[in-house]
């Protein structure tokens, strides 16, 4: 692995998935989620059929993913949500969810409907990019061209 990249794999969401849910690179600020799905802990797809109920589990799962990568939803650059529909009012449903998780941390995003999604039943799925606040230890780096003065 290259060195700098830190992969994120928090208790608490399945273990079943091949990928980590967040990467943070170095300088250790940036944050990348991997699409947060709407799986309980043991990988199952909950809310089946419901945009809304799916939505909010997506909620849930990303923001344990930031949290685990030293960030939370206040801390978004922007979204990107993906919902496996032809019908725009399941957008607005998914959409709804997602302001109310928010608040008036209202960062970009890109809502799209798809095809599908990877797991069964899933009608959901949104990937964040976040910076953290603050520097994780052991620091930043010592150069005085990466530090504020």
């Amino acid at each position: 692995m290259t060195p700098g990249i830190e992969l994120v794999r928090p208790p608490g969401l399945a273990d079943s998935l091949p990928h980590a849910y967040a990467a943070v690179t170095d300088p250790g600020r940036m944050v990348f989620t991997a699409g947060a799905c709407p799986l309980d802990a043991e990988g199952r797809t909950v809310a089946v059929g419901d945009v809304a109920g799916q939505t909010r589990q997506v909620v849930d799962n990303l923001r344990a993913a930031l949290e685990a990568a030293g960030a939370g939803l206040g801390d978004v650059l922007r979204t990107t949500v993906y919902v496996a529909t032809t019908d725009r009012s399941d957008l607005a449903a998914a959409a709804a969810v997602l302001r109310e998780a928010f608040g008036r941390h209202a960062a970009p995003s890109t809502l799209v409907g798809v095809t599908v999604l990877a797991h069964p039943d899933q009608l959901v799925e949104v990937e964040a990019v976040a910076v953290r606040d603050s520097w994780q230890e052991p620091g930043p780096p010592d150069d005085a061209a990466t530090l504020d003065e």
